[in-house]
């Protein structure tokens, strides 16, 4: 496949991790932020979207993206945009308080961010949505706390497609598609082995902040 001066990344670099929205660098650039579940491959994604092996942490312990992290890219053709990676929900081995900390910080970003302008929600494929993405995509609709601020957009990615066989994606697609309410746009099959569903993403993104 050919690949667009639109997708192809000449330059991604971190540029702050924080604990708290307080602790961000002020928004430089429009912000593209990644939501999921622990180990739904956000990480994963984040590589394969920014053409990075590793600038984004992989791990298998859920829960270990534990800041907002923030990364600046830049395309061929000039765009530049930041992807804010948020900590990952549904996670087991942290208390109840630490837990309650992460999830005040998401929404205080999401709620407060000047420069957000849309949310890129995964789930896994094999999962479907579950009440925690109903949640929250109800919560990412609702009025932000930015003045004049337009309503973010929401983008639903079914990650780790390449795990399913090819007779089992559509229905697979069509379940998490159902599950969906409130999404605006189709739901985009990803692979972060594959590439699969990464200039479809790409266009979405592009479209949200240009």
């Amino acid at each position: 496949m050919t690949q667009s001066n639109e997708t192809r990344v000449v330059d991604a670099r971190f540029v702050a991790g924080a604990v708290d929205t307080a602790s961000l660098p002020p928004p430089t650039l429009l912000e593209v932020a990644f939501a999921g579940r622990s180990n739904v491959g956000k990480s994963s994604l984040l590589n394969a979207m920014m053409e990075r092996r590793s600038l984004a942490r992989t791990s298998n312990t859920p829960g270990c993206t534990r800041q907002l992290n923030v990364f600046e890219v830049r395309c061929a053709d000039g765009l530049c945009v930041s992807f804010v990676d948020l900590p990952g929900y549904g996670w087991a081995r942290r208390s109840k308080t630490e837990r309650g900390d992460w999830q005040g910080m998401i929404e205080g970003y999401l709620r407060r961010r000047t420069g957000l302008r849309a949310v890129v929600v995964l789930v896994d494929v094999r999962r479907g949505v579950e009440e925690e993405e109903r949640q929250l995509v109800e919560f990412v609709g609702q009025p932000r706390e930015v003045s004049g601020a337009r309503p973010l957009e929401v983008m639903l990615v079914a990650t780790k497609i390449d795990k399913m066989g090819a007779a089992g994606r559509k229905p697979a697609l069509e379940k998490v598609t159902r599950g969906a309410k409130g999404v605006g746009g189709p739901v985009i099959g990803f692979s972060a082995v594959t590439a699969e569903g990464r200039e479809e993403l790409w266009s979405r993104i592009r479209g949200a902040v240009l």
